[in-house]
């Protein structure tokens, strides 16, 4: 059945000088459909000038002023925790008396940061009360939407397997004829090549939507780069787009509503979702995931309605009206060099801040809930993302001030970096406290510092009112989640997660196990804002998705730091004042047991305990969503689809399959084509294609599977 486009942009949408309109779309799956169809479809290109944060932003819509609710938010989530700051601040001063010391300046100024931080997390979520949904329209426009999804080394079953089951789902919603996939590689390792080819291949097959894939070879600007190269080439073809990560979904339901929101108002040119994490097998994957499922709506309802129209983009889940995007979201290059300098690596929250300073409307939509991610397995995995993200956001120091930037987005910015610098804060905190026990301890006090002094200057400290203040501090940390618990055990969440007495086990398990990790992350975090601040770069690896159990030795050599430094700090406090040992036993248990924690969490086994004991479950465990179960089928049957190198050499079709989508051959100079020319030369030296194969390095490897000629070459030798 053949398929007639509408316009994909009106005269009135498209960029000045431009009008486009797409060619006729390819048949639906069928016989014969994948040899007749480009891995990419006609470009259609959009300009999408980088950005100047010196000079005045593109023109864009009139901003809109902040509706009562959004103001009556502002002035719950920051006045209340402007208070909470200057209430602490005061007790803490009361505290220490006259005659404040240096130390004890120090511990006032970490201390009211601190009480300050937990105190503005408690307010953000009441001010969460405030919040309304927002209506879908019962009109859902004609917008043109392209589903895309960037990967990197990424295991092409499951990415595919959730853009299969999506498919599936926006035909049922009636919008096969206006949404197409497309798939957009950055993967550099040739081991990766034919998986991801014949896994698109083996989805084109049965999927009711086109499926575009493109594997770029130049990764400049990583994954702002690789959206900003599909808005730059095809952008003009789609009106929309929703922005997936390789190990995240929305329903088809999701998608028709963000796009009937967006084109119900001409200045929306963002809506984020709020993902729900699902999928989480080891223990210390359950223990966020519960945590994110119980804790997060509420958190997220405060952000949205504090934020109103001057949201931010996680950089995934979210639909983006893409002309918006081209005009705005240019990212330069930093000058300098990393970490500092070059690709802006939390591009997200620059994104968002560029799209509102130009007038565009950027919107959290906390109502929209089938919408899933996966989640770090294990405590070394998360170290390793929690890198990139600090260098990312410390980045945001260098723009922060940047030219019309709203209150707001620069507080998004804020919140982003205070995120990372309070472990150090925290850390300082707990250093000062200990030097000035130690000074306490150590040191006689001198009564009489004046000889002709009649009386004497008693030293002072209230022990109460510190004892109160940590009290509070304490409370105001675990307020939000006991708010967040008394919600789900009200709703039917709690019947869906075990009922009750399950769900409130659950919570304390996440708040003892939080509790012993807390002390680890904040040296994890502390090491690598130290590391950053010396320098070093944070690299582009790919993400761990599925953990297994770490060795011994590994989490032995990981965590040294932290159990040398809850032994060394328990053996000191201990000989000057054992009673501290004890209002510090929390921390110093967490990085003592640091090695065990870390791999016994990461233990699939004690998560599959954890779920068969009913602790930890999620709604969205025991009644899957339609979209995860049907993602899970069709990874299933992608996984079949054997996508290796020496799969390509015995069979012809996959080959033909694989070749299908590779992009033609550029011309390139004779330098840039020696490891083609090595290649050739040691195929035609081999006396098998895996001999042929041992001979190839990496480059020449991935200059054999990029080159129909060299491949149909190396096919022709015996096996």
């Amino acid at each position: 059945m053949e398929r007639t486009d509408p316009p994909l942009l009106t005269d009135r949408d498209a960029p000045a000088g431009m009008t486009h309109r797409p060619a006729p779309m390819p048949p639906v799956a069928g016989s014969g459909w994948l040899g007749r169809m480009p891995p990419v479809p006609p470009e259609a290109p959009l300009p999408m000038p980088a950005q100047d944060f010196r000079a005045a932003p593109p023109p864009g819509p009139a901003r809109e002023p902040a509706t009562a609710s959004v103001l009556t938010a502002r002035l719950i989530a920051f006045g209340g925790a402007a208070l909470i700051t200057a209430i602490g601040f005061w007790q803490m001063l009361i505290v220490f008396s006259d005659g404040i010391q240096p130390l004890q300046w120090a511990l006032l100024a970490f201390f009211t940061l601190t009480f300050g931080w937990v105190g503005f997390s408690f307010c953000s979520l009441i001010a969460g009360l405030v919040a309304r949904p927002t209506v879908t329209p019962a009109d859902p426009g004609t917008a043109r939407v392209a589903i895309v999804m960037p990967i990197y080394h990424e295991d092409p079953a499951d990415s595919m397997g959730m853009l299969g089951a999506l498919a599936e789902q926006l035909a049922e919603a009636g919008m096969s004829d206006r949404a197409e996939i497309f798939v957009l590689s950055d993967s550099r390792d040739p081991e990766f090549f034919a998986a991801e080819t014949l896994a698109v291949a083996a989805l084109r097959d049965h999927c009711p939507l086109p499926v575009w894939y493109r594997r770029r070879t130049d990764n400049t600007g990583r994954k702002a780069g690789n959206i900003a190269e599909f808005v730059r080439r095809w952008g003009g073809r789609y009106d929309q787009m929703v922005v997936l990560d390789a190990d995240s979904v929305v329903s088809g339901d999701v998608v028709r509503q963000m796009s009937a929101r967006m084109s119900a108002d001409p200045a929306m040119a963002l809506i984020q979702t709020l993902p729900m994490l699902v999928g989480g097998q080891t223990l210390f994957a359950r223990v966020i995931q519960f945590a994110g499922r119980v804790y997060g709506p509420p958190i997220g309802r405060g952000v949205a309605a504090w934020s109103g129209d001057n949201g931010n983009f996680w950089g995934h889940n979210a639909m983006i009206r893409v002309r918006a995007f081209a005009e705005c979201c240019g990212l330069p290059e930093l000058p300098g060099s990393p970490p500092f300098g070059g690709t802006i690596l939390s591009h997200d929250f620059v994104e968002a801040a560029l799209l509102r300073r130009a007038g565009w409307k950027v919107r959290l939509d906390w109502d929209l809930r089938a919408s899933y991610e996966g989640c770090p397995p294990t405590l070394l995995d998360m170290a390793v993302r929690e890198r990139r993200w600090a260098q990312g956001n410390l980045q945001h120091l260098r723009l922060i001030g940047a030219r019309g930037f709203t209150a707001i987005s620069r507080v998004h910015f804020l919140i982003g970096v205070l995120g990372f610098l309070m472990s150090p804060v925290w850390l300082a905190m707990i250093l000062v406290g200990l030097a000035l026990t130690a000074n306490v301890i150590l040191s006689r006090p001198e009564y009489f510092p004046n000889s002709y002094q009649l009386f004497p200057d008693w030293p002072t400290f209230d022990a109460a009112r510190m004892t109160w203040l940590f009290v509070a501090a304490m409370t105001l940390l675990l307020l939000p989640k006991f708010v967040a618990l008394g919600r789900a055990w009200r709703r039917p969440l709690a019947s869906d997660v075990g009922g009750r007495p399950r769900i409130l086990l659950s919570a304390l398990f996440e708040i003892v196990l939080s509790a012993l990790i807390a002390p680890v992350q904040m040296l994890i975090q502390t090491r690598q804002i130290l590391e950053i601040l010396r320098g070093r770069n944070s690299g582009w690896e790919s993400q761990v998705r599925k953990g297994s159990m770490p060795p011994w030795g590994l989490v032995l050599r990981r965590h040294a730091i932290h159990v040398v430094s809850g032994v060394g700090t328990l053996l000191v406090v201990t000989m000057l004042s054992p009673s501290h040992a004890l209002w510090l036993s929390p921390i110093l248990a967490g990085l003592i047991l640091a090695p065990a924690i870390s791999r016994w969490t990461a233990s699939p086994v004690f998560g599959r305990w954890a779920r068969m004991a009913g602790l930890l479950v999620t709604p969205e465990e025991r009644v899957p969503p339609a979209i995860v179960v049907a993602s899970m089928a069709h990874a299933r049957r992608l996984r079949h689809v054997e996508g290796t190198t020496p799969a390509l050499g015995r069979d012809a079709q996959a080959r033909a399959r694989h070749v299908a989508l590779l992009p033609p051959l550029p011309d390139l100079p004779v330098v840039e084509r020696l490891p083609a020319i090595a290649a050739e030369a040691k195929i035609s030296a081999a006396d098998s294609q895996a001999q042929a194969l041992g001979f190839l390095d990496r480059a020449e490897r991935a200059a054999l599977l990029s080159d129909p000629r060299l491949l149909e070459r190396w096919a022709a030798l015996p096996r």
